[in-house]
C-alpha cells in the first residue's frame, strides 16, 4: 500500500479501485497513517488455499451451541442453504463444497441455494454460478434467488416488525444460514441472522426493520442496545434458524477464521474475532480520510460504498474532508437512494425529510447527508461531474487532483489518514 518515493518528501500509495488500484502521492510529513485490518496495517500473513479449507472444516467439527451439521441432516429431508449476493465480499464457493459434504445424507435435488438479495437486484445464472462455484453449480443443487412475491407472512416481532419470507426458506427442513462477518454501519455487524433478515425478507419487512436505524445506538461495531440488530435476532428466533457458518475474511476475500453453530452463540464468536481485529483507533482526528472501500464488490455501486463513509466518519474531524474511491460503475445501484441523491438540494434538507419518511433507499442518501452537514465529501469515481455536484459533492478524475485540492484547502500542514479498506474498519479516535 505504501512505498518510498523518487521524491524524498513524498511517499507513493496504492488503494483499491474496482478490480484495480489507483496510485497516487502524499508529502510524507502530512501522511498520520495508513491504517487496515490487522494491526492497523494488514501486516498478517496470507492463509494459504490448504490453510482456508483447514480453517472451513475446524468450524464445522467444532459447532458452537449447536450439533454438527451432519447430525442435523440425518433427521432431515430437506435441506436450504442462504448465501450471499453479488453485491457483498463472501466467498460461498470456498465454503459450501464442505457444507454440502455435511448434508450429505441428503440427495442433491433436496438441497436448494438461497441467494439472500434483500432489497438488491436479482442476479444472472452466470452469476449464480459464480457465486457458488463450478462444482457446486454441477453438482445437482437447485439455485434460487429471492422473490419478494413469494413471501408470506410469518409473524410480527416485539418492534412491529412484519415477518414475510420466502416461501422455499419455510418449507425446508434444516435451515442454514451463512455469510461473513463485518461492520455494518446500522445493524453493528453482518452475518448470523442478518442472512434471513433482511436477506430473504418482504420490501415491507425490510423497511419496517431498518427504519430503526435513526436510533443513536443502531451503529457499527455496537450490538446491545442496537433496535435493528437486537430485532434481526429476535425475528430469527421466530422464523427459525437451524445453523449457520459464518466466515471472517482478509481483505483478498481469504477466509482467516470460521465460526459455526448456533445463530447467536457463533455469530457472536465470530463477532469478538473480527472486532478484535478491524476495531481501530487513532490519536487525534485527520483533516482528510481517504478512504476506499475496498474495491469490487464494494465499490460497485454508491449504494455500496456509503457504508465506508460511515466507517471513517470518527477519524476526520468536523470541517474536514473524506476522500472517497469508489469506482461505482453500476452507478447508484437503487432507484429511491438514487432519487434522493440527485434530488437532495441541501443535505439538511434531505436529514429532515427521513425523519418525516421512511423510504429504503432514501435511508442511505440521508445518512450521507448527515455527514455532509459536517465534512466535505471529495468523490473520484466513474460518476459524471455533474450528478457528483447535485449530490452535493466534490468530483475528481483521480486521487492526485482530490489530494492537491484539499491541501489547497486545509493548507500545508494538512494531516491525512488513509484508509484503503474502509468498509471494512470502524476508524475513531482513541479513548481517552
Amino acid at each position: 500500500m505504501a512505498e518510498a518515493g523518487g521524491n524524498a518528501a513524498n511517499v507513493k500509495l496504492t488503494v483499491p479501485y474496482g478490480d484495480g488500484e489507483l496510485p497516487f502521492d502524499l508529502p510524507a510529513k502530512n501522511l498520520l497513517a495508513v491504517i487496515a485490518p490487522g494491526g492497523g496495517r494488514g501486516e498478517e500473513q496470507a492463509p494459504t488455499e490448504a490453510e482456508e479449507r483447514a480453517e472451513i472444516r475446524r468450524a464445522l467439527a467444532e459447532p458452537i451451541g449447536a450439533p454438527r451439521l451432519r447430525e442435523l441432516a440425518a433427521a432431515a429431508s430437506s435441506a436450504v442453504i442462504v448465501v450471499s449476493d453479488v453485491t457483498r465480499p463472501c466467498p460461498s464457493y470456498k465454503f459450501l463444497p464442505a457444507l454440502l459434504a455435511e448434508l450429505s445424507a441428503l440427495p442433491a435435488e433436496n438441497i436448494t441455494v438461497l441467494f439472500a438479495l434483500g432489497g438488491h437486484r436479482g442476479h444472472t445464472p452466470e452469476e449464480q454460478a459464480q457465486l457458488v462455484g463450478p462444482e457446486v453449480a454441477a453438482g445437482g443443487v437447485r439455485l434460487l434467488d429471492l422473490d419478494a412475491a413469494e413471501c408470506v407472512p410469518m409473524g410480527v416481532t416485539s418492534r412491529g416488525t412484519r415477518l414475510e419470507v420466502f416461501m422455499p426458506y419455510l418449507e425446508a427442513d434444516l435451515r442454514i444460514c451463512t455469510g461473513n462477518i463485518e461492520y455494518h454501519y446500522f445493524a453493528g455487524f453482518s452475518g448470523g441472522a442478518k442472512a434471513l433478515v433482511p436477506g430473504l425478507c418482504s420490501y415491507a419487512a425490510i423497511r419496517d426493520n431498518h427504519s430503526m436505524m435513526l436510533a443513536p445506538t443502531a451503529r457499527a461495531g455496537i450490538l446491545k442496545g442496537n433496535p435493528v440488530r437486537e430485532d434481526i435476532d429476535e425475528a430469527g428466533g421466530l422464523i427459525g434458524v437451524d445453523f449457520i457458518f459464518n466466515v471472517v475474511l482478509d481483505e483478498q476475500k481469504r477466509v482467516i477464521r470460521a465460526v459455526a453453530g448456533h445463530y447467536l452463540e457463533a455469530h457472536r464468536a465470530g463477532v469478538r474475532i473480527y472486532d478484535g481485529r478491524c476495531d481501530l483507533r487513532i490519536d487525534g482526528a485527520a483533516d482528510v480520510v481517504i478512504a476506499s472501500p475496498g474495491g469490487t464488490p464494494k465499490d460497485i455501486n454508491l449504494y455500496q460504498a456509503q457504508k465506508t463513509l460511515d466507517n471513517v466518519a470518527g477519524a476526520v474531524r468536523k470541517g474536514g474532508a473524506v476522500i472517497l474511491v469508489a469506482r461505482c460503475r453500476e452507478g447508484f445501484g437503487q432507484q429511491a437512494f438514487e432519487e434522493w441523491m440527485r434530488g437532495m438540494g441541501t443535505p439538511r434538507v434531505l436529514v429532515e425529510r427521513i425523519q418525516r419518511e421512511f423510504v429504503l433507499g432514501g435511508h442511505k442518501a440521508a445518512a450521507i447527508a448527515g455527514l455532509l452537514t459536517e465534512v466535505d465529501v471529495y468523490l473520484v469515481s466513474e460518476l459524471p461531474d455533474d450528478v457528483v455536484r447535485s449530490m452535493c459533492m466534490h468530483p475528481f478524475a483521480g486521487v492526485d487532483e482530490a489530494v492537491a485540492a484539499a491541501l489547497a484547502r486545509y493548507g500545508e500542514d494538512t494531516r491525512f489518514l488513509v484508509a484503503p479498506y474502509g468498509s471494512r474498519v470502524t476508524a475513531r479516535q482513541r479513548r481517552l
